[in-house]
């Protein structure tokens, strides 16, 4: 299993974040909008690339030399050699646990459950700690690693997971999609729930934020959520257990 090396630091974030915004864009406009140097930007891309996050393509203008290069999301594994070796690992351990274990099939068609099996591992090389629940089609989430940044950084780092959810549902053409975010269900814990297209959603819990919403509103609820569960632990601590149920 090979981790995200290019997840590890908060200025490539900051670049993919730059990409999923505006897909197409040249070298120097996505450095420009990431505040990176733009030799900085490059290495920062070649890594990005090499680990099937990012593709490049030249464009055509009609001039002589080598022509630019913009950048875009891999949402097609047709783009990315790497994208598409990572799927058929996936989705071959997961063929291999189920047989194992058949339990683990759910209700799933074969194409949900690779799917699933893509989705799994990268969230586990990001080192979320994933937790699938088949049955809700929720999937438990351990708040990332860039916890000590994320107040100034969280609509970047917020932003940049969920559009990566969906990018790598996107990599198997199949039934699942993202339906909604929930930050912070447990003081270490996020949620994503999944759903299966034209149906209705599995997961009973309510609230959080659409898959769809805006950067400032992911990094609005997040922050909303944190806040609650630090006065939930801060009344639990001064008041003992009985504090933790009046919180609940």
């Amino acid at each position: 299993m090979t981790d995200y090396r290019g997840l590890t630091e908060m200025s490539r974030l900051r670049l993919l974040h730059a990409v999923q915004r505006r897909p197409g864009r040249l070298l120097k406009d996505l450095a420009a909008d990431a505040g990176i140097h733009i030799n900085t930007a490059r290495d920062h891309m070649r890594v990005l690339e090499d680990e099937g996050l990012v593709s490049s393509a030249p464009i055509e203008t009609g001039r002589r030399g080598r022509p630019p290069v913009v950048y875009s999301p891999v949402r097609d594994v047709d783009d990315s050699a790497e994208a598409s070796r990572r799927v058929q690992d996936a989705t071959a351990r997961g063929d291999l646990l189920r047989r194992v274990q058949p339990d683990l099939r759910g209700t799933l068609d074969p194409v949900g459950l690779h799917q699933l099996d893509t989705l799994y591992e990268h969230l586990d090389d990001v080192g979320l700690e994933p937790e699938v629940n088949h049955r809700t089609l929720t999937v438990g989430l351990k708040p990332c690693r860039y916890e000590p940044l994320i107040h100034e950084e969280r609509p970047v780092v917020c932003a940049v997971h969920a559009k990566l959810v969906r990018d790598q549902l996107q990599h198997v053409e199949g039934p699942l999609e993202l339906r909604r975010l929930h930050p912070y269900v447990g003081p270490e814990r996020c949620e994503i729930v999944l759903g299966i297209a034209g149906e209705a959603s599995r997961a009973s819990r309510p609230g959080g934020v659409s898959s769809e919403a805006a950067d400032a509103e992911l990094a609005e609820q997040a922050d909303a959520a944190l806040r609650e569960w630090q006065q939930k632990s801060s009344r639990v601590f001064t008041t003992g257990p009985s504090g933790a149920k009046l919180a609940s």
